[in-house]
């Protein structure tokens, strides 16, 4: 276990600002899709918005008091597909200066992630309303029943309600916010263990696709454990099995810049066939989950031969088999004896927020 330095902890719970657009009088639209200018341009003249129109570009304006755009982007979003959408770049009361005003619009947010901030296709309120904070649940050796590690799951408290990740990652995502949320989450997982998690490991959700520059995107998290006094050898930073396929050659980057900094990878959601086996091989992380749908679904013989085969091939590996979604006693023993080295489920723990500091008990250990 490493000792605390002098590291301000982040806080446990934390609200973040979120920069919500403003009411606008003038938007530059740009994109590379010829045909989708034309639309948008039809679109702007129909809410009485003037149409100044060159190769590439939109400048549309506002004589009034911008209530027009509003309309303008309410319309818009129901005549553009997603990926229409996502092909135009939108800077709101540009600057007037030429190179200022080009800067701004090769680094603005598209049309899909301004419309989901100004709250027309994302609830943006989730967000921007949320404190945001950590609920854990245990993992435990199943031969033993001893607890070895607790997953940090980020909750939200949001205009009086319970908001769930999912939610939160969907609006972060929508909104291009989702680096930001991606490393609060690791911040907040981190501070909220801090001073019982012991020795037992720390199990976060991540998304490699949030990690641009790991140098400085990896900053906070290391500055976080260091002040929790949680060694770097107990975080293990979970990657989806979907998003792990999506751009190997970056997940790889950023799975070595984990490993560089001590921590170790966990393979979420793992199931059978050749995609799977080929992910294991290159990513060769140091724990394979069995994601729930696959749990639930034992003791059909199907799902007996794709947790024994998952299993024999982390082994192979060198890696940890977690079953999650373990609910009763007999699925337990069940993927204990198909080869699965720990359990989460609600069997052992369901998801709840940390005691208040000074009244909790050590995590045992294994």
């Amino acid at each position: 276990m490493s000792s605390p330095v002098s590291t301000v902890l982040p806080p446990a719970r934390r609200r973040e600002t979120w920069d919500l657009p403003e009411a606008a009088t003038r938007v530059l639209l740009a994109s590379p899709a010829e045909h989708v200018l034309p639309a948008v341009a039809a679109v702007a003249r129909a809410v009485g918005l003037s149409v100044f129109s060159a190769p590439g570009v939109l400048d549309l304006s506002d004589e009034r008091d911008g209530l027009r755009v509003e309309l303008f982007f309410d319309r818009i979003s129901r005549e553009l597909t997603g990926a229409e959408a996502e092909s135009v770049r939108v800077a709101t009361d540009p600057a007037n200066e030429y190179t200022a005003l080009v800067r701004g619009l090769l680094t603005a947010p598209t049309l899909a992630q301004e419309l989901a901030r100004r709250g027309v296709t994302a609830e943006v309120g989730v967000l921007a309303e949320a404190e945001l904070w950590s609920a854990y649940q245990p993992i435990v050796d199943l031969a033993d029943r001893s607890v070895v590690a607790h997953e940090a799951l980020l909750r939200a408290d949001s205009d009086g309600r319970a908001v769930d990740g999912g939610d939160l990652f969907f609006v972060a995502d929508s909104a291009g916010w989702l680096p930001r949320l991606d490393r609060v989450g690791r911040e907040c997982a981190i501070a909220g263990a801090a001073g019982w998690l012991g020795s037992a490991d720390l199990f976060v959700n991540t998304q490699p696709t949030s990690v641009l520059q790991p140098g400085a995107d990896l900053a906070s998290t290391v500055e976080a454990l260091e002040a929790a006094g949680i060694a770097p050898g107990q975080l293990v930073l979970e990657v989806g099995e979907r998003a792990a396929v999506a751009d190997r050659g970056h997940l790889l980057a950023v799975l070595e810049a984990f490993r560089e900094r001590g921590w170790r990878v966990a393979l979420d959601e793992v199931a059978a066939g050749w995609s799977s086996a080929s992910l294991l091989d290159v990513v060769r992380p140091e724990v394979v989950k069995l994601g729930r749908a696959l749990v639930s679904a034992l003791p059909d013989d199907g799902a007996r031969t794709v947790v024994r085969t998952v299993a024999a091939h982390a082994h192979a590996l060198g890696a940890v088999v977690v079953a999650e979604g373990v609910e009763t006693e007999q699925a337990a023993d069940e993927v204990a004896a198909l080869g699965a080295d720990l359990g989460q489920g609600w069997l052992f723990g369901r998801p709840a927020a940390p005691e208040p500091a000074g009244e909790v008990s050590p995590v045992p250990t294994p």
